[in-house]
Parts: C-alpha cells; structure tokens; sequence
C-alpha cells in the first residue's frame, strides 16, 4: 500500500517538476524575446531617419528602402507571432547589410554629420540586439533540449508546448571574408 501511495506521489512530483521546468523555459525566451522587442523598437525608430537621410544621396537604391519599409510595417504589427518577427527580422539583417555596403559608394554621404550620428546610434544599437539575440538563443536553446529530451518531450506534446525558433544569419554573412579583395576594390 505505502508503495503504491509513494509511486503516485513520485509520479505527480516528476510530472509537476518537469511541467515546470518546461513553463519557466517557456518563460525565459519569452522574457529574452521582450529584451529584443525592446532594442528593436528602438531600431525602428531609428530606421526611418537613418534611410531618410541616406535617401537625399541614394535615389538608385530605392528598392532597398521599398523593402526595408515593408518588412519594418510588418515587424511592428502586433498580430505576428514570435517565430514570424524573428524571421522578418532576419530578413531586415540583411538588408541593412546591403544598405551599409550600398553607403560605401557615396563619399559625400559618409562625410555627412547627421549620416555619421545615426550610423553611430544604429551601430551601438545592432550590438545591443546582437547581445539580445545571443541571449534569446541561448534561452530557446535550453527550450528546446526541454521540449526535446526525454521524458520532459512526453509531458511537452501532452501540454502542447512547440518548438521556437532561433535567430540566424544569412548563409553569404557564414562565408569566409577575402580580405585581399577588400583592399583591391
């Protein structure tokens, strides 16, 4: 009798125990994602100027700006869940990428005070979101193994919880540099 008493109490513990620890790593990616919703409202803040002043010098390059202005529209609506503004903001990355690498080609805009300051506030800001992400990572990592491994995988799909997904660079940001063409160009 004590036996079977003792085993259901070890099963409600190690049931409660793991849906626990499944909800708290539920609660620290979120608590991760809040920290980059943060440092990218201040991106988006920061975008229109900064592609307001590159503009006046850039006319040609006006597809990246149609672009960067659509998935920034998309990325602030509220109605998109999490795993889709990673993936927008994956998207936007990239284009900020080639925004920066397009600025190159305008010596007049470089030399510009009010380019200069914004690029000063985006840089500091793209390291406080690259911090954010790391975080984020590392928090939808331990999710994940928690939602993964076994036997917390069981009590997981018992209580639906899914999968999230992590940030990730474009696969051209994982090639080598060739630093011999950077100085040749």
């Amino acid at each position: 009798m004590f036996f079977i008493i003792g085993f259901i109490v070890f099963v409600v513990l190690a049931v409660a125990l793991t849906y626990n620890n499944l909800v708290g790593a539920r609660n620290a990616v979120e608590n991760a994602f809040g920290t980059i919703d943060v440092m990218l409202k201040k991106r988006y803040d920061l975008l229109p100027n900064l592609v307001e002043v590159a503009k006046r010098y850039m006319k040609h390059e006006q597809q990246i700006f149609t672009d960067l202005a659509s998935l920034r529209a998309q990325a602030t609506t509220a109605a998109i869940s999490s795993d889709q503004k990673v993936h927008l903001e994956n998207q936007i990355s990239g284009l900020m990428k080639n925004l920066m690498v397009s600025v190159e080609n305008y010596p007049e805009l470089k030399a510009s005070e009010q380019f200069v300051m914004l690029q000063r506030s985006w840089n500091e800001t793209e390291e406080q979101i690259s911090a954010a992400r790391r975080a984020f990572n590392a928090a939808v990592t331990q999710y994940n193994n928690a939602v993964d491994k076994f036997p917390s995988n069981l009590f997981a799909s018992m209580f639906n919880f899914k999968r999230k997904e992590v940030f990730v660079i474009a696969e051209t940001e994982r090639q080598n540099i060739n630093a011999k063409a950077l100085f040749n160009s």
